[in-house]
């Protein structure tokens, strides 16, 4: 078993992250182009607790080594990730859990992601994975299929940061452009009683 992690600093307030985390996969993100399909399974809110729990499908496709296409038989373009989040409100975290459908029964990816404030004005960002190669053979094929997946961990976390920021860069711009847009029919609804107002 091989174990990946990082940590990363956000420096958008915990609300703006949790939001735009649901556009995550979109097409703001230039950095995500090997996401080609996100389904929403589920969706319920505890009334107790107040958690958001969400079940998704994550269709990945990105391309494998050569020698690992021919090791697992082929087949390795696109790969299915199942997801569940919690959205806490009270503590302010947001806690992602997925696992690997594709080739399950030869690897098992267990990851785990966490945003949590770090104050007002940043966030938080954890994430670990647990890489087990399940295919029997030899230690050391199991380390190579464990140290590539690993590899491809480490590349994507890169590219996800960059991405992550652009989602959040965009969403801050769009939803101040439309609290402006919202602030100014405000204004054009009560011009009349201001203009009234003025005249007496």
């Amino acid at each position: 078993m091989k174990v990946f992690s990082n940590s990363e600093t956000f420096n958008y307030s915990w609300e703006e992250v949790s939001t735009a985390n649901w556009r995550k996969y979109c097409p703001w993100n230039e950095k995500s182009t090997h996401v080609i399909a996100v389904d929403t399974i589920s969706r319920s809110v505890d009334p107790d607790t107040g958690i958001l729990r969400t079940e998704r499908l994550i269709t990945c496709r990105q391309s494998a080594p050569d020698w690992l296409k021919k090791m697992m038989g082929g087949g390795m373009e696109e790969s299915q990730v199942f997801e569940t989040s919690y959205v806490d409100p009270r503590s302010k975290t947001v806690t992602m859990v997925s696992a690997n459908l594709t080739w399950s029964n030869l690897i098992n990816v267990q990851e785990t992601v966490v945003y949590r404030p770090l104050n007002d004005h940043q966030t938080q960002f954890e994430q670990a994975a647990q890489i087990t190669a399940l295919c029997g053979g030899w230690q050391r094929i199991k380390n190579s299929v464990e140290d590539a997946l690993v590899k491809r961990f480490r590349e994507n976390a890169v590219k996800g940061k960059e991405g992550f920021e652009a989602v959040l860069a965009m969403s801050r711009r769009v939803f101040a452009e439309e609290r402006e847009r919202e602030r100014m029919m405000l204004l054009q609804a009560q011009a009349p009683n201001i203009r009234l107002a003025a005249a007496a």
